[in-house]
């Protein structure tokens, strides 16, 4: 059986990829192992936003009265209705992709697929027959998994990956989150709103910490302010699983501390599937987990390709179906704009939310520019006042002498509906100026856009 293109993998890099293909008309399969639409549609992007959700839902209910609402008797959250609703918005997105695939006449091939000289994928089913199909095009897109440190090894019950932590049987009383990227800040989020202790700890000196430094301070006292323990620049040293808790030794600033637990989540970022995909065997270059690339997606093999996770990037949905897109339409000869790594915006949907594209403040003093920086806090909002959540700012960063906008970090509510704005800006090279003159509708949180950037060059209105 020939195809034009294979691509092994089915979540928002391969199956994207896919569909783009075939709307090129060209004769697709993809090869899934497990369920179409990847960890992000089955196990990370949508079910978390649909248990990020619940908790915001039960915090208004918390502050009913802040809004002049009475609720009488005591308002509980039913962790296992949480959990159930969860896998429903993914078991419904899920479905979602399998009727684009036979709305654009792609064959899903179920097994775990692997690459063969000569163009070919083996394909091994799950009750372990082989079948080999041959493509003149290969992608593939295998995505990641969670990371496991030595010292802390996942065993699914007492320490757990974020897969676990979507469908544990019960609510924990308390919880130890290590690492404090999007994944491990989500979670804590997650956990704390619906009413388990937790304890949140960062190596780094702040949490987020590839973002703006004071989106990330702002964010830990956001989390402070919400009952919260966060320990920044802390290691954990081990995890003693014997007894009925967890014991976790920390090493801090101020010296070793151990914090008892029920579970500890363990959100140290991704390991690459990249075993068993017959690189070694077809001689498809890679270093250090990632296959190496070039800026169309291309391995050092011919007709194999590779995108998403398992590439040098960031490890995010949106980057990896760009990725597709554009690896697709550079094998049907459309000479697509490589993807532009340096305005990829990256969010997080804790409460606050957190939002950025472009570089920090001190990457932009650290690269050599003179820059202007503006601050709008969102404090000084009418929308944040009558939403009645005031915390957070937008801050932008513009380059002195032409204008251009450098980065745009936020934080605050529904800030991930916003960032686009300064994504699209910074595609069509809009300068500071172009931003101000720009009318924005009041009263909105967007507004605060406009008034960072006049903050940035001395015109703001409303501070």
């Amino acid at each position: 059986m020939n195809y034009d293109l294979i691509v092994i993998g089915s979540g928002p890099g391969g199956y994207v990829a896919a569909i783009r293909a075939s709307q090129l008309g060209k004769k697709v399969a993809v090869v899934e192992k497990a369920e179409i639409g990847g960890v992000c549609l089955n196990w990370g992007c949508i079910p978390t936003k649909a248990l990020l959700k619940s908790a915001q839902v039960f915090n208004y209910t918390k502050h009913a009265s802040d809004y002049g609402i009475s609720i009488s008797g005591e308002v509980k959250p039913d962790f296992d209705a949480v959990i159930k609703r969860s896998r429903g918005v993914a078991d419904g997105m899920s479905k979602g992709v399998q009727f684009l695939f036979k709305k654009n006449k792609i064959e899903l091939i179920n097994g775990f697929g692997s690459i063969r000289p000569g163009k070919k994928v083996e394909v091994t089913k799950a009750d372990g027959t082989k079948e080999t199909y041959e493509a003149a095009h290969i992608i593939l897109a295998t995505g990641a998994r969670s990371r496991e440190l030595p010292n802390m090894k996942i065993d699914g019950k007492k320490v757990v990956g974020y897969r676990d932590a979507m469908v544990l049987p019960k609510q924990p009383a308390s919880m130890v989150v290590v690492g404090s990227g999007a994944i491990g800040s989500e979670f804590a989020y997650f956990y704390n709103s619906m009413g388990t202790k937790v304890t949140l700890v960062e190596y780094m000196p702040n949490i987020l910490p590839l973002e703006d430094e004071e989106v990330s301070k702002q964010l830990e006292r956001s989390f402070k302010k919400a009952g919260m323990t966060v320990m920044t620049g802390s290691t954990v040293e081990n995890v003693d699983t014997s007894g009925d808790l967890c014991k976790v030794t920390i090493s801090t600033k101020k010296g070793t501390e151990v914090v008892e637990a029920e579970v500890v989540l363990s959100a140290v970022g991704v390991a690459t599937n990249l075993e068993g995909l017959g690189l070694e065997e077809t001689g498809v270059a890679f270093e250090k987990g990632k296959v190496l690339v070039d800026e169309y997606y291309r391995t050092n093999v011919e007709g194999i390709y590779a995108i998403g996770d398992i590439v040098h990037g960031p490890a995010l949905a949106h980057t990896a179906s760009h990725e597709g897109i554009t690896c697709v339409e550079a094998i049907c000869g459309l000479n697509p704009e490589p993807v532009d790594y340096g305005n990829i915006p990256s969010c997080t949907y804790t409460s606050p939310e957190v939002a950025s594209v472009g570089m920090t403040e001190k990457q932009a003093l650290e690269a050599g520019y003179e820059i202007k920086v503006g601050k709008f806090p969102f404090s000084a909002s009418g929308k944040a006042s009558a939403a009645g959540n005031k915390d957070g700012f937008v801050k932008v960063i513009f380059d002195a002498k032409y204008g251009e906008w450098l980065g745009c970090h936020m934080i605050g509510d529904n800030v991930t509906e916003m960032i686009a704005e300064a994504v699209a800006a910074r595609k069509l090279e809009t300068t500071g100026h172009e931003i101000i003159k720009t009318i924005h509708p009041h009263p909105t949180m967007s507004e605060a856009i406009m008034e960072a950037t006049a903050a940035a060059y001395g015109e703001v209105i409303h501070l």
